[in-house]
C-alpha cells in the first residue's frame, strides 16, 4: 500500500476527484442472467420497461439544477435479441435497437441540459462505438474478470453471452482504435482466484498500452443482496480489496486512474492509503440502481474523509484533463463546445461542487 500511495502521489498527487453526476437507468432489461445481478429486471416486473424521453430529461435537468455535470447511462445488454417485450417497447418508441435509442437519449441530454453523456450499453462493435461517441464524453464496460471459467455452470457469468471475456476485451480494443476515453475495471469477490485478478488487470493495462484511451480503472467489491443466486456468497473483506487496490496500482499504467466506490464499504477512507485518486461518479439526486441498498455519501463527507487521509477533493469531469488536451483523438467535434463551457484550464470542473 505504501508503494502504491507513492506511486500515485508522484503521478496524481494529493488530489482525489469524483464527477457529479445523474444515475440513468436506460432500462433494466438485458439479455444476461448473471448472478450477483439485482439491476436486471424479466418481463412481468414494473421496472421491465424503457425510459420515455420525458424521463430521461427530467432526471437530466434536475441533475443540472443541483450541479451535476455528468449523465450516466446505465442500462442491460441488448435486451431485444431475447424478450419479444423489448422489441414491443421499442417499437413504441420508433426504434429497433436499445443502442438507437440510447444514442438519441445521449444527444438530447447533452443538447438540451448540456450534461455530459458517459454510456455502458455493454459489448460493442466498432459502428455502435463511433455513433455513440459523437454524443457522449466517455463511455465504459466493466472487464469485470477474464478467466472463460467463470462462464462455466454454476459459475456467475453462466449463460451470459455477453460476459464471455474475449468479447468484453474486445469492446475495449474498438475503443481505443476509435481514440474512446474508456472506463473499465474488475469486480473481485465472485469466485475469482488471485491470479485472476491479477490476469485481468494485465490483460486491461496491454490494451492500454496500444491505443492509450484507458482513463480509468475500478476495482468494485461484490456485496451480496437478498434474491440473487449468490444471495449467501461471501464477500470479499476490506483487507482483500486493500491488497487489490495497491496492486492494480502498481500493475497498471501508472496515468490511469484508479478508482473504487466509497458508498460498498462503510470506512472507505484506506482506500485513499491503497492508492486510489478517484471515487467515481457520486449523485446529490438518484441512488446507485447497480447496489441500490448502499446510499452514496454525502459530498461533505467524502470531502471530510478525503482530507482525513491528507489528500484534496476536486470535482472533475466525465473526461480527464489528459483526454480534453488532446481533443482531435479524444473528443468528437459536436462534444468539444458542451465540454469547454464547464472545464476550467487545467481540465477539472469549472465550478465545484463541494457539498
Amino acid at each position: 500500500m505504501g508503494e502504491a500511495a507513492a506511486l500515485r502521489d508522484r503521478h496524481w498527487g494529493r488530489t482525489v476527484t469524483y464527477s457529479r453526476k445523474v444515475f440513468i437507468p436506460l432500462t433494466h432489461l438485458c439479455r444476461d442472467d448473471c448472478g450477483y445481478c439485482t439491476f436486471v429486471r424479466r418481463p412481468g416486473s414494473p421496472l421491465a420497461r424503457y425510459m420515455a424521453p420525458d424521463e430521461v430529461l427530467t432526471v437530466a435537468r434536475q441533475g443540472r439544477a443541483l450541479g451535476c455535470k455528468e449523465a450516466l447511462f446505465s442500462l442491460g445488454e441488448k435486451p431485444e435479441l431475447r424478450y419479444q417485450e423489448a422489441r414491443d417497447a421499442l417499437a413504441e418508441l420508433g426504434y429497433t435497437r436499445t443502442i438507437d435509442y440510447l444514442r438519441d437519449m445521449c444527444e438530447r441530454v447533452v443538447r438540451e441540459t448540456g450534461l455530459i453523456p458517459h454510456a455502458n450499453p455493454g459489448t460493442m462493435n466498432e459502428e455502435e462505438l463511433a455513433r455513440l461517441k459523437r454524443v457522449t464524453g466517455s463511455m465504459g464496460i466493466m472487464v469485470e474478470n477474464v478467466s472463460r471459467r467463470l462462464t462455466q455452470k454454476g459459475m456467475p457469468h453462466h449463460a451470459c453471452p455477453d460476459k464471455v471475456p474475449v468479447q468484453r476485451l474486445r469492446t475495449l480494443e474498438r475503443a481505443g482504435k476509435l481514440g474512446v476515453p474508456f472506463t473499465t475495471g474488475i469486480l473481485i469477490g465472485i469466485g475469482e482466484t488471485w491470479e485472476e485478478r491479477i490476469e485481468s488487470l494485465l490483460a486491461i493495462n496491454e490494451i492500454h498500452r496500444k491505443y492509450g484511451h484507458i482513463q480509468e480503472v475500478i476495482v468494485q467489491n461484490f456485496r451480496a443482496k437478498p434474491d440473487i443466486p449468490m444471495a449467501h456468497h461471501p464477500e470479499p473483506t476490506q483487507e482483500d480489496m486493500l491488497r487489490t487496490l495497491a496492486a492494480a496500482r502498481l500493475v497498471l499504467d501508472p496515468g490511469i486512474s484508479l478508482q473504487a466506490p466509497p458508498n460498498l464499504e462503510e470506512a472507505f477512507g484506506p482506500y485513499v492509503r491503497a492508492g486510489i485518486n478517484d471515487w467515481g461518479g457520486v449523485s446529490p439526486l438518484t441512488r446507485d440502481f447497480i447496489n441500490p441498498e448502499r446510499a452514496w455519501p454525502q459530498i461533505a463527507r467524502l470531502r471530510e474523509v478525503t482530507e482525513q487521509e491528507g489528500c484534496s477533493l476536486q470535482e472533475r469531469l466525465t473526461v480527464y484533463p489528459n483526454y480534453l488536451n488532446d481533443p482531435d483523438r479524444f473528443i468528437a467535434p459536436d462534444m468539444r463546445g458542451p465540454l469547454d463551457e464547464i472545464a476550467r484550464h487545467d481540465g477539472l470542473a469549472a465550478v465545484q461542487c463541494l457539498v
